[in-house]
């Protein structure tokens, strides 16, 4: 029997982290696309070479990944983002289908088109209203409410998101979260292989 896929998905704010932790202490090890991008960017010969290409020699000195110099050429243009994204979306993809994990944690699963990438069994989104978002970024990253919300306006909106997801788990900070991801547990349970 083929392994269940399932993504963890939500806006920045939303609390999925969180929830991921939650899934830990059920025993459920949680794959890190953004963490998983970082170190192939670092480690990975063949993701060198192409970034080199796309952005210039300037982009590693040596194997470092110069990340001022990429941030520079993804904030130049929605293409330059789009062409680094065909460059390092695949090779994640392909880290995750490899590896023995089941569940994946993406804040961008849908806006990049991730989902296309790995056939999921089912997505989870976790949402948050948006002032409840906004209050979490600006305490976690020390930035005024104005940046926070034009970090959240760059996403794509939340009802979207839950729209295209199987199961929403709501972290508003009010609704307890435990009996939630329990729920979903359960819910996955006949599903699981």
């Amino acid at each position: 029997m083929t392994r269940q896929l399932i993504a963890i998905t939500g806006g920045i704010g939303s609390g999925k982290s969180y929830v991921c932790q939650l899934l830990e202490k059920h025993g459920i090890k949680v794959y890190d696309c953004d963490a998983a991008a970082k170190r192939l960017m670092r480690t990975s010969a063949t993701l060198r070479q192409q970034l080199r290409q796309l952005v210039g020699p300037q982009v590693y000195r040596g194997c470092i990944l110069q990340k001022r110099v990429l941030a520079e050429f993804l904030l130049a243009s929605e293409a330059n983002k789009q062409a680094v994204n065909e460059i390092v979306h695949p090779a994640v993809a392909r880290d995750f289908i490899e590896s023995d994990y089941q569940w994946l944690e993406s804040a961008i699963l849908f806006d990049s088109g991730f989902h296309r990438r790995v056939p999921f069994s089912f997505v989870v989104c976790v949402s948050a209203p948006e002032d409840v978002r906004v209050q979490r970024i600006m305490a976690r990253d020390g930035i005024s409410e104005a940046k926070a919300l034009e970090w959240i306006h760059r996403q794509m909106p939340q009802e979207q998101v839950e729209a295209q997801s199987d199961f929403v788990i709501v972290n508003d900070g009010v609704a307890p979260l435990e009996p939630q991801v329990d729920k979903l547990l359960e819910n996955l349970h006949p599903f699981s292989p």
